[in-house]
């Protein structure tokens, strides 16, 4: 499905993205974190090969398989899953960035376990996540994803295994002769976005769709951000709201998998900040399990919007990392209810403690959920003072000719 080719380029792809999103440069001996499932290998072995020529020290764990995962989950009680295996606090302390190689072998396996016992184990790893969102603020971490095809994504998908590496490959730009450079001029296109919509005081904004209507406020010290390497690919521009504000309806028309789960027709109803599940076509009892994790989990933590003129996703791809960058006929709005994102503020990161963070409604949890919005939609920004400005419109950014 990836020739060889295809793989070589990709690993030179997920080697900018992870160098992007550190901002920092690597040095001689730094480790990092490679982890992928097992139909990811051929890419692993690409990966590993470009670190070592980097001087870097690579560290690759493979993921539990799906069998693995399910009888995992199915026969340890909250204790065991409460817990974080040995070492792993001492390798995220000192890992300076991560490559994570997706590849499932199913996205539903895990559809017959109690949702409570994924939320035990997803509480204990938040531990590790804060170790490495610490490092980050600091410049000293830098961490990228992708996707491989795999049957049972295509599967769901709908698409055959040839359609569904085709969506990857024009994707990632893989079908080029020099995808980094694509890459690296995109990163510059978005950075033109990113600093109009940095311009604007905004009270708030309001996203109207035919089933969509909602206020999201975001708050103090805030900034757009994206298209930083983090995720292959990533068209999106998102910020972090004010948690504490967001007011109205939300529906995700796209399904999504999640944790071994389909969910399907999700509208959210937020009141005070705060959401309840108004229904859900499939998967109620998980979102609702989902939306109960801890305090924060059913607040919002991103805010965000593709651009269909950048985006190459023009299918659904049952994962959400292709799902919240669906380009389409209308781009595409999605929230996410669980944690923000530190980047997302616009001051010296070494400020954002955790006290300061509560002040400004960063919101807080072992959660972060992308839903999706694909429908024809219009964006406004309500100024501070009175005025408005509309900021997405026919799935595009209305970025003014002389910015």
């Amino acid at each position: 499905m990836l020739t060889e080719t295809h793989l070589e380029k990709y690993a030179r792809v997920l080697f900018w993205g992870m160098q992007k999103a550190r901002v920092t440069p690597f040095s001689p001996g730094d480790v990092v974190l490679v982890r992928t499932d097992i139909a990811a290998l051929p890419l692993a072995e690409k990966v590993q090969a470009l670190l070592l020529e980097k001087r870097l020290y690579p560290v690759v764990r493979i993921n539990h398989p799906s069998f693995l995962e399910k009888g995992y989950y199915s026969g340890a009680d909250d204790t065991l899953l409460s817990r974080n295996p040995p070492g792993e606090e001492e390798l995220y302390a000192w890992t300076s960035g991560l490559i994570s190689l997706l590849a499932p072998d199913s996205v539903t396996h895990l559809s017959g376990v109690n949702p409570a016992k994924i939320a035990v184990a997803t509480r204990a790893r938040k531990q590790l996540h804060d170790i490495l969102d610490r490092r980050e603020s600091k410049r000293l971490f830098g961490w990228t994803l992708c996707l491989m095809p795999t049957p049972a994504l295509a599967c769901s998908a709908g698409m055959t295994e040839d359609q569904y590496a085709g969506q990857i490959i024009r994707s990632a730009y893989l079908d080029e002769e020099d995808p980094v450079a694509r890459w690296e001029d995109f990163f510059q296109r978005a950075e033109t976005a990113k600093a109009w919509l940095n311009r604007m005081a905004v009270d708030h904004y309001r996203v109207r769709s035919a089933s969509t209507d909602l206020k999201i406020y975001p708050g103090a010290q805030r900034r757009w951000i994206g298209v930083s390497g983090h995720n292959i690919p990533s068209f999106e521009l998102f910020t972090s709201p004010d948690c504490r504000r967001t007011e109205g309806v939300f529906h995700a028309d796209q399904p999504c998998y999640r944790n071994g789960n389909r969910v399907q027709g999700v509208t959210l109803r937020f009141w005070k900040g705060r959401a309840e599940l108004v229904s859900a076509e499939e998967g109620g009892e998980f979102v609702r399990a989902q939306l109960s994790m801890d305090a924060g989990a059913c607040q919002l933590g991103e805010f965000s919007l593709t651009d269909k003129r950048f985006s190459r996703i023009d299918a659904f791809m049952a994962h959400t990392l292709f799902d919240e960058n669906y380009g389409g006929e209308h781009g595409n709005c999605h929230v996410a209810v669980g944690s923000s994102y530190a980047d997302t503020y616009a001051g010296s990161p070494e400020e954002l403690t955790a006290e300061r963070k509560k002040e400004l409604g960063f919101n807080d949890s072992a959660l972060h959920w992308d839903l999706v919005n694909t429908e024809p939609k219009t964006v406004t920004a309500m100024l501070q003072g009175g005025g408005s400005t509309v900021i997405y419109e026919d799935g595009m950014f209305r970025v003014p000719d002389e910015v």
